[in-house]
């Protein structure tokens, strides 16, 4: 049975970290958690290092100075976890938007043929809830664009709820992953359909932030739809 590690970054997340760390940690599979805070102001780390008297050996924490970026909280994740021979490693936000529940699922996708598991809002059975009409139009035709530029046959290309399995994360280059908001989802998944692995959707119910405050910005979202047409024409 492979090694399981859950990476989740933080900012800012004490209302919500010690319930999702005792969440994870009950499911009916087994799975490490790795958490990456940049410097939370509000006393993130020091729950997680709490914490950790509980979980020994299974909760991890990386601290990093500063707000750093989704994109390089992962990266560093990713390196972390590929060091110490993880064989399934797992992106999720800590606001449970994505539920842990569904990390099983994401799992057996993977075990069963699945290079790259994807919790989907946009394929049969996937939703998402608390969001108006109008995020959810913005988000499905925001996929819809990034399909058509780098045809890619993902139907929820900007999802940050996945599995990989530890080769696709060892055969795609880190070090040269060229966007850290947004856009670094999508890039991730371009990546892996160039290199030829097996992306498989799973229906998840998305349900929007309800503690803390979201990281969502207008930068954020520009820099995905620049990037989508950057990507397209690199070369690299």
């Amino acid at each position: 049975m492979g090694k399981n590690l859950v990476i989740i970054p933080t900012y800012n997340e004490i209302e919500n970290i010690e319930k999702m760390v005792h969440t994870v940690f009950s499911l009916p599979r087994e799975f490490e958690l790795l958490i990456v805070d940049d410097g939370s102001p509000d006393g993130t780390a020091a729950k997680v290092k709490e914490l950790q008297q509980t979980y020994a050996g299974k909760l991890h924490i990386e601290e990093r100075k500063g707000k750093l970026g989704l994109g390089t909280a992962y990266i560093h994740g990713f390196k972390w976890a590929l060091a110490r021979d993880y064989d399934y490693i797992f992106e999720m936000d800590c606001d449970f938007s994505h539920n842990p529940a569904d990390l099983p699922r994401l799992l057996e996708a993977c075990e069963k043929g699945a290079d790259v598991a994807v919790g989907s809002r946009y394929v049969k059975g996937g939703n998402v809830s608390n969001w108006d009409m109008k995020r959810i139009l913005l988000s499905y035709f925001a996929s819809l664009y990034v399909r058509m530029i780098l045809w890619i046959p993902v139907k929820d290309t900007t999802a940050g709820f996945k599995c990989y399995k530890r080769k696709v994360l060892e055969s795609i280059e880190l070090d040269r992953i060229r966007f850290m908001g947004y856009a670094f989802q999508i890039e991730m998944k371009y990546r892996a359909v160039k290199k030829g692995f097996k992306i498989v959707e799973v229906p998840i119910m998305f349900t929007d932030r309800v503690l803390g405050v979201s990281k969502m910005s207008t930068k954020i979202f520009k820099e995905a739809f620049i990037g989508v047409v950057q990507m397209r024409f690199n070369k690299s």
